[in-house]
């Protein structure tokens, strides 16, 4: 008969709502070295709005009810459980991976403590509000999204997306793109296409001081600020040894389709961190962690664990232009949708998913 401690190594999307899920069913104890659940989907608002940035946090101990938070780092990890950076080890009946994937700040934080991340937000707000031109690196979701925070609130700012990619979100329709280009245009933003650099900014990101880049057309961009908008990086060092499973050449684990990693019943992994053939999401790591607390619910009855996770066949996206504006594509009876900027909006514009948020976890920082 095995135990009931369920281990959860990291406290992001999928992992809070996990830990959430299985709060009163099981022994919770999430790893984690920050001090609150952090909706990173609000940073980029939080940033041009700092007013707004304390609803982005969920204190772990305000709704982890019964389970337990150890603020630390996993440095490695094994069909037994996790070992922490400071040499401590919790032992694992079951042992779920949700430590996702790391992004330039400021769409994701660059400290653990949510007193510190505030600090940051205020003081790259205070180095934009006094900059007039703005080059943003990096035309995909998280640099248009930037940009239209930006222009929601400080129209008259000149933005530049630049980007060596030919074309803008190729993954979505034509009708899609069309309108984010018209978008775009309405709201001033310079979009430069097939743009590599040939050098980087000589500046450090987010900090206000006036550069020319040239890109590899030969064309000059003169910016008093640049933000970099690209570069995932699983979060996966502690995995290295090997002592649980190999990774993929970009650092994933292969999971099955019940979200078990290969070759253990009782050992699962959520959201950015599995190989499943998905764009990585907030929305997609929390359908994940909904099939993983069936399965170990399951488990603690003594029954089989059946559910399973099967990725939607086209790409899905929510991207907003600021609280009123963006573009969207949801799933529909007959295939893929492309939604109108009043779905956007309602959806996830006008709170980024704040109000979802506090259903789950309750009130905000």
């Amino acid at each position: 008969m095995m135990g009931r401690t369920v281990v959860i190594v990291g406290g992001g999307y999928g992992g809070s709502a996990l830990a959430r899920a299985l709060d009163g069913e099981a022994d919770v104890v999430l790893v984690e070295p920050r001090d609150a659940f952090v909706n990173s989907a609000g940073s980029l608002r939080a940033l041009t709005r700092p007013d707004w940035a304390p609803r982005m946090f969920f204190p772990y101990e305000q709704w982890l009810r019964r389970g337990t938070v150890v603020r630390e780092r996993a440095v490695s990890a094994d069909p037994g459980g996790v070992t922490l950076a400071s040499g401590r080890r919790i032992e694992a009946d079951y042992l779920v991976l949700a430590t996702g994937s790391s992004y330039a700040y400021p769409a994701k934080p660059a400290s653990d403590s949510t007193e510190e991340v505030l600090d940051d937000l205020l003081r790259t707000h205070k180095e934009l509000a006094g900059s007039d031109r703005v080059l943003i690196l990096g035309a995909g979701p998280v640099g248009l999204e930037l940009a239209g925070e930006i222009k929601e609130v400080w129209p008259r700012k000149h933005v530049t997306i630049a980007d060596p990619a030919e074309r803008l979100l190729p993954a979505f329709p034509a009708e899609m793109r069309d309108e984010l280009r018209r978008q775009l245009d309405e709201l001033g933003i310079d979009l430069r296409l097939g743009a590599g650099l040939s050098a980087p900014p000589a500046t450090a990101p987010g900090r206000a001081e006036t550069f020319t880049v040239t890109t590899t057309a030969g064309d000059a961009i003169s910016a008093d600020i640049w933000f970099r908008a690209y570069g995932v990086r699983i979060n996966s060092d502690y995995l290295a040894g090997g002592e649980l499973t190999a990774r993929t050449p970009r650092g994933q684990v292969p999971v099955t389709g019940t979200l078990n990693v290969r070759g253990y019943e009782h050992v699962y992994a959520i959201g950015d961190i599995t190989d499943v053939a998905e764009a990585k999401m907030a929305g997609y790591a929390m359908q994940h962690a909904e099939v993983v607390a069936r399965n170990i619910l399951a488990q603690l009855r003594g029954e089989r664990p059946e559910a399973t996770y099967r990725p939607l066949p086209h790409p899905m996206i929510l991207l907003p232009l600021g609280p009123r504006g963006g573009v969207g594509q949801l799933p529909g009876p007959d295939g893929p949708v492309v939604v109108p900027v009043e779905t956007v909006s309602a959806y996830k514009g006008a709170d980024l998913f704040t109000g979802r948020f506090v259903e789950q976890f309750g009130a905000a920082a």
